[in-house]
C-alpha cells in the first residue's frame, strides 16, 4: 500500500472523509478466529478503510440480519479444462462468490508456451476477480514431448518477475525430486523468491522429499493417510471437487474422523465447466457440501478464504480487516451459502447471461502442425505373441499394464479381438508424422473411432478405434478443425467439437460448447462406451507422464512405477 492510498483510508477510518461504500449492521465473519461479530465495514478505493460504527459514506448497503464474508479463493484451478476462454469461467464463478483464482495452466503452457501464458494474463486482467498464475513445472523431463523449444528458461524466469505469477506449481517429476535433478533444482532455486508449490504422486517418500525441497502444496489422494503424511511434512492440501473428480467427502470425513486442525486445507475446483458452475455453484458449492458433511461453519469458510490466502502469502486477501482488499460476499444464510451479492475491490459483481467472445491472437488458432495421415500409418504388426496392452479402468485416470497373447500378423485387427482397440498418440507439433500405435482395453468403442487434442501434459493428439480407416479420418478431422474432439463411424464424421484456440478452447461460447459435449457423449455411449464412464476423462490422461502405470506418447509407451519411468520397446 502506498502512502497516498493509506492517507485516504486513514481519513475514512478517522471519519474525516466519506467512504465510497458502507456495509451497515452486518454479521462480520472473522476469518482469523472463525467467529462472528457485528459492525459496519467502510470501503474506500477498493480497500477496507475501517470497521466500526457511524462511518459517513456515499453509498450504504443495509446488511441487518445478513452475513459478510471475505471473497472465496479457488486454491488450484485449470481454467482451460472448461473448454472456453478463461473470462467466461471467471465471470461465472465470481458471481458465485469466488473473487480469487490460483491458476495452473498445464495445457496452455505445453501447447503454446510463452504466447499461451501471455494470452491468459491478458484475458484475465480485467476480470471481476483476482487471477494469479502458477507456472506449471509438471512434466517428467524424460517424457516431455517437444514443448521445451517454445518455453525457454529465459521466458520462464522473466515470468517470475510478474507480480501476478506467484511461483511454481504441480511439480510432478517424482524422480527429479527424490534424486535432486540438477535442472529441476536450478529451476526451483531460481524461483526461490516465489512460492514453490506442487506435489509428486504415488511414492511413499515423496512427502519428505517435497518438504526438503520446500514444496508447499499437495492434493488429496485416495488414501487419507497419505494426506496426513503430507500435512505432517508441512504441506498445505487442496481439496478438489470439479466436474469429473470428487474428493471432498473423503477429505472432510478424514479431517473429522482424525480430529485434526483444518487450517492446512483449502478448497479448489481444479477444472470445472461453466454449465456446472451455473447449475450448482463454484467454491460456494464446496462450502455447502462440507457443512452438510459436518464441518463446522467457521472452519468451512476459513478453508474457502484465509487458508488459501496464507498458503500463497496473499496477505491482502482472505479476511475482512482494515487495509485488506474489499473482496466481499454478502449472505443471507451461511449454512445454505445463499449469496445476496458479491463485491470485488468494492464493486458489485453482476451476473451475466452472456459473455462476450474475446479476441484471440491468430497464432494461437493454428497449433496443430502434423502431416495429413493415411490409413497405413495406423498399421500395427504383431511380431510376438506376448504384447503389451494399456488397460483403461472405468472412472479412473490410472491405468494398468497388461500382457496379452495375440496371433502374429502384419496388422493387428480389433475386429478379430473384440475386447481390444487400437490407440495412437500423434505429435501435434512435429510437422510430420511422429506417432506411436499400440493396443488398449477398457474403451469399447464400436464401429468407429474417437480423436481428441485434449491430452494432459503431452503435446499430442490421441485416437482410439477399431478401424484404421476411421482412426485416420478422426485424426485428420482434428487437423481440419485445429483441435477438439471428433467421432467417426464407418468412414463418416458423425460429430466434431471444434476447439480452435490452442486446440483446447472453443470460441463459440459455453452454452453451445456444452450442448455439443452432451451430444458428443450421447453418441459415444451409443457406440459402446458405458454410461457410467465419462468418455473423455480417460483419454485426457492417457498421455500424462506422471500417472501410473503405463502411458502412451508420440515417442512410445512408458511404464511409470514410483520414481522410475521406462520407455518400452515395441
Amino acid at each position: 500500500m502506498n502512502k497516498s492510498l493509506y492517507d485516504k483510508l486513514s481519513k475514512v477510518c478517522k471519519k474525516e472523509s466519506p467512504a465510497d461504500l458502507i456495509f451497515r449492521d452486518a454479521h462480520i465473519f472473522d476469518a482469523y478466529t472463525a467467529s462472528f461479530y457485528d459492525g459496519d465495514v467502510a470501503v474506500k478505493q477498493g480497500y477496507i478503510a475501517g470497521i466500526g460504527k457511524d462511518f459517513p459514506g456515499d453509498s450504504v448497503i443495509d446488511c441487518k440480519g445478513k452475513y459478510l464474508f471475505p471473497g472465496f479463493i479457488d486454491a488450484h484451478a485449470h481454467l482451460e479444462a472448461a473448454l472456453v476462454p478463461p473470462n467466461e469461467v471467471i465471470s461465472a464463478a465470481a458471481a458465485c462468490g469466488t473473487t480469487s483464482f490460483i491458476v495452473t495452466p498445464h495445457e496452455v503452457w505445453t501447447v503454446a508456451g510463452k504466447e499461451g501464458i501471455d494470452y491468459l494474463l491478458k484475458q484475465s486482467e480485467k476480470s471481476p476477480a483476482n487471477v494469479f498464475l502458477m507456472l506449471p513445472y509438471c512434466i517428467s523431463p524424460s517424457l516431455s514431448e517437444g514443448h521445451e523449444s517454445r518455453f525457454s528458461s529465459t521466458d520462464f524466469f522473466s515470468f517470475l518477475k510478474n507480480p501476478r505469477i506467484l511461483g511454481l506449481e504441480e511439480l510432478m517429476d517424482t524422480r527429479g525430486v527424490i534424486h535432486s535433478n540438477p535442472v529441476l533444482w536450478k529451476t526451483a532455486d531460481g524461483a526461490e523468491s516465489k512460492f514453490p508449490g506442487g506435489y509428486s504422486s504415488f511414492l511413499s517418500l515423496d512427502s519428505e522429499a517435497c518438504s526438503l525441497m520446500k514444496l508447499q502444496t499437495g492434493q488429496i489422494p485416495k488414501d487419507f493417510s497419505y494426506t496426513l503424511d503430507e500435512v505432517h511434512a508441512g504441506m498445505h492440501i487442496h481439496i478438489k471437487e470439479d466436474s469429473a473428480v470428487h474428493k471432498l467427502e473423503t477429505s472432510i470425513q478424514g479431517i473429522l474422523s482424525k480430529g485434526i486442525d483444518s487450517r492446512s486445507f483449502s478448497f479448489c475446483t481444479d477444472g470445472k465447466k461453466v454449465g456446472d458452475i451455473l447449475r450448482e455453484g463454484h467454491i460456494n458449492h464446496l462450502i455447502r457440501r462440507a457443512i452438510s458433511l459436518g464441518l463446522p461453519v467457521g472452519k468451512a469458510y476459513q478453508m474457502a478464504s484465509i487458508n488459501a490466502a496464507e498458503c500463497y502469502h496473499l496477505s491482502h486477501l482472505g479476511v475482512i480487516a482494515p487495509g485488506k482488499q474489499a473482496d466481499l460476499v454478502l449472505l443471507s444464510d451461511p449454512k445454505k451459502v445463499d449469496i445476496e451479492a458479491v463485491f470485488h475491490k468494492g464493486k458489485r459483481v453482476e451476473k451475466k447471461e452472456k459473455y462476450p467472445i474475446s479476441h484471440c491472437p491468430k497464432e494461437l488458432k493454428k497449433t496443430l502442425h502434423f502431416s495429413p495421415l493415411e490409413e497405413e500409418d495406423f498399421h500395427l504388426p504383431i511380431f510376438k505373441q506376448n504384447s503389451t496392452v494399456i488397460g483403461i479402468q472405468e472412472g479412473e485416470i490410472r491405468n494398468s499394464r497388461l500382457q496379452v497373447n495375440f496371433r502374429r500378423s502384419n496388422n493387428f485387427d480389433p475386429l478379430e479381438n473384440p475386447d481390444y482397440r487400437k490407440i495412437a498418440s500423434i505429435s501435434r507439433n512435429s510437422g510430420g508424422k511422429r506417432m506411436c500405435v499400440a493396443i488398449c482395453s477398457g474403451y469399447p468403442i464400436r464401429q468407429g473411432a474417437i480423436a481428441t487434442s485434449l491430452s494432459r501434459d503431452c503435446d499430442g493428439i490421441l485416437v482410439i478405434g477399431d478401424s484404421d480407416r476411421d482412426m485416420c479420418l478422426a485424426a485428420n478431422e482434428l487437423l481440419r478443425t485445429q483441435g477438439g474432439v471428433s467421432v467417426v463411424s464407418q468412414g463418416t464424421v458423425l460429430f466434431s467439437l471444434a476447439l480452435p484456440i490452442m486446440g483446447l478452447l472453443t470460441d463459440c461460447g459455453h452454452e453451445k460448447a456444452e450442448e455439443q459435449l452432451r451430444l458428443l457423449k450421447e453418441k459415444l455411449h451409443e457406440m459402446g462406451i458405458g454410461t457410467a464412464m465419462d468418455p473423455l476423462l480417460p483419454l485426457a490422461f492417457l498421455s500424462s507422464p506422471s500417472i501410473p502405470e503405463i502411458r502412451i506418447t508420440p515417442r512410445g509407451m512408458y511404464v511409470i512405477k514410483g520414481a522410475q519411468s521406462r520407455l518400452l520397446k515395441q
